[in-house]
């Protein structure tokens, strides 16, 4: 069984409860981000940031404006780039749906990065050893048979936390309920393939900066990133140790001379 979270932005209000409940349960510190002209803070996911709301204001196809507040964090795809793309296997997607990440095992190549088509994993620059983080799902909480922080933290009941097919269910009887609220669209229900996280929203979702990432799953372009993309990593990792040996070997050598 695949778990899902259907997010209904009619009900979101921007209190960012989920954001701080995320921070809080996986002892993430708070960021302060100076950036003019934004709404939000901070403006971007990060490696200390794992889920963020972000604000647009919007007007419908009748210019009735909209202020819509928005969830993003990873997307926990059914099929993932990242976990298609990585060549250690330092990430996996479980059955219940959330994609993690194996540290121990990461070589720091950043292929996922480069393969989620949202944009998600980042790394953390700052750290003496950089690791690549992001939202884990609450694997941990879900193994305990618990609810994901940020959902447990709603309190307007604006992210459903169950089972995918039943969310998918839920969502499209939402819309046939109040087609005056909602557009006729479940982002995630095929993005990618197919997401983990699925969104309701009252205006289309390209007004509020949803990527347009087709249907294809996209590991299908991931593969070439791993396939063709790590032999030349591989490469160039080798040349640069060659080169630190040759240059250390190099002045080994002529300190000798100048002793001898």
């Amino acid at each position: 069984m695949s778990n899902a979270v259907l997010v209904d932005l009619n009900r979101c209000m921007g209190c960012r409860a989920c954001q701080v409940a995320c921070k809080a349960w996986n002892d993430n510190p708070g960021e302060v981000t100076l950036c003019l002209g934004c709404y939000d803070n901070p403006p971007y996911l990060s490696g200390d940031t794992w889920s963020l709301i972000r604000f647009s204001e919007v007007e419908d196809a009748s210019e009735r404006l909209h202020w819509v507040f928005a969830k993003w964090q990873c997307m926990h795809c059914e099929h993932p780039a990242c976990v298609s793309a990585c060549p250690v296997s330092a990430l996996e997607k479980l059955e219940d749906g959330p994609v993690v990440y194996h540290a121990n095992k990461c070589i720091g190549c950043r292929y996922c990065m480069m393969a989620c088509p949202f944009q998600v994993p980042k790394v953390t620059w700052e750290d003496r050893l950089p690791l690549i983080r992001k939202c884990t799902f609450c694997a941990d909480r879900q193994s305990e048979d618990m609810e994901p922080a940020c959902v447990k933290a709603c309190p307007t009941d604006a992210l459903m936390f169950g089972e995918r097919d039943a969310l998918i269910a839920e969502a499209r009887a939402r819309i046939a309920a109040g087609p005056e609220r909602y557009v006729d669209h479940i982002y995630g229900e095929a993005e990618a393939g197919g997401t983990s996280w699925l969104y309701l929203s009252p205006v289309p979702f390209e007004q509020l900066g949803f990527p347009a990432v087709g249907t294809e799953p996209a590991p299908a372009l991931s593969d070439a990133v791993a396939v063709y993309g790590t032999p030349s990593m591989l490469v160039g990792v080798a040349a640069l140790l060659g080169g630190i040996y040759w240059v250390t070997k190099r002045r080994a050598e002529i300190q000798s001379e100048e002793e001898g």
